[in-house]
């Protein structure tokens, strides 16, 4: 068979088919069988998701795994199989491949995800959602944090799984919370709307500094040992001092990035505990979930209903229907 990317292995399911493919090692984890022996889960993925493979330690390929880097390229190759109702390849060959290579091979095409739309135009309309916010230091508060910490904040993922996480999420991220906030805003006259769109349009700025990678993510250092949430109040915070935001608006906006996580066990410094805080807070956590519901339907394969289980929407399997029309993909 030809090249078959993640979508299309789910598709046959267990149907016991040779496969080829490339893809991107998203997740690596080495764990003990029942009868002590060690083996690896290995995750890897590309533009239209992911799958988990094991590989045992009388495998060549268990070596060939040792200290892989995230993001690296590899092209398998086995015979497709489900285990417990979720497909699971067993996997007979692998190569590694550096980017170059897979390039070069016409090979990475389908390798790295993205937003549906186009990153100008995302950046385009994060300009015009600046611009609606009229306190003019509220403003230069939100240009300010986003020159400090630069065009990472254009080109990071917002996370390493759940939702967003790819090239440029963060950005989409960030866009798609303030556009749909800017759209509810007139329902709730008693938010403060330039507040509460610096703070849909800040709210992750951290995340600029929490991942990193190309493809695959990990956290960074400072993004292990302080989290987005802090860091976002650290860039915010210099940036509202830089350009001389008034003590109580600072404050009001300090609050918005501390709390938006919603509960202190999902991350949240605060509870949130201001209109503009309740009002960021749920707009968040909707945008993220329809993230997880978006890219959960273009998943499904062809002769299923339903997505496999979502972690981040409590394990539920989202239904798909008819959405030819609607779908990413």
């Amino acid at each position: 068979m030809g090249q078959m990317n993640s979508l299309d292995l789910k598709n046959a399911g267990s149907a016991g088919l040779p496969f080829s493919g490339v893809f991107l090692l998203r997740a690596l984890s080495r764990r003990t069988a029942k009868n002590g022996k060690p083996f690896l889960v290995v995750e890897v993925g590309d533009r239209y998701g992911s799958f988990t493979f094991n590989i045992f330690e009388d495998s060549e390929i268990f070596y060939l795994l040792q200290n892989v880097p995230m993001a690296t390229v590899l092209l398998l190759g086995g015979i497709t199989e489900t285990f417990n109702d979720r497909f699971s390849p067993r996997v007979q060959t692998l190569q590694k491949l550096s980017q170059k290579e897979a390039h070069d091979r016409g090979l990475d095409r389908d390798l790295y995800d993205g937003p549906n739309e186009s990153v100008e135009s995302l950046r385009k309309e994060l300009d015009d959602h600046i611009a609606r916010i009229g306190h003019e230091i509220l403003r230069k508060t939100v240009i300010q944090a986003l020159a400090d910490v630069g065009e990472i904040f254009f080109s990071n993922t917002a996370a390493i799984s759940m939702h967003h996480a790819y090239r440029c999420g963060l950005l989409e991220h960030s866009v798609h919370v303030t556009r749909a906030g800017v759209a509810l805003l007139p329902a709730y006259s008693f938010v403060n709307a330039d507040l509460a769109i610096a703070g849909m349009i800040l709210h992750d700025i951290g995340k600029a500094l929490e991942y990193r990678g190309d493809g695959a993510y990990e956290r960074t250092r400072a993004g292990m040992l302080e989290g987005h949430v802090v860091l976002g109040f650290r860039i915010v915070r210099k940036a509202a001092l830089t350009v001389g935001l008034e003590e109580d608006l600072l404050l009001q906006l300090e609050h918005i990035i501390l709390s938006h996580q919603g509960m202190p066990e999902y991350g949240a410094a605060v509870l949130p505990s201001s209109p503009e805080g309740v009002f960021v807070s749920l707009v968040d956590n909707l945008d993220a979930k329809m993230a997880m519901v978006d890219r959960a339907i273009a998943n499904v394969p062809n002769n299923a209903e339903f997505s496999e289980k979502i972690p981040g929407l409590e394990n539920a399997r989202v239904f798909r229907g008819d959405r030819s029309d609607t779908t990413r993909k």
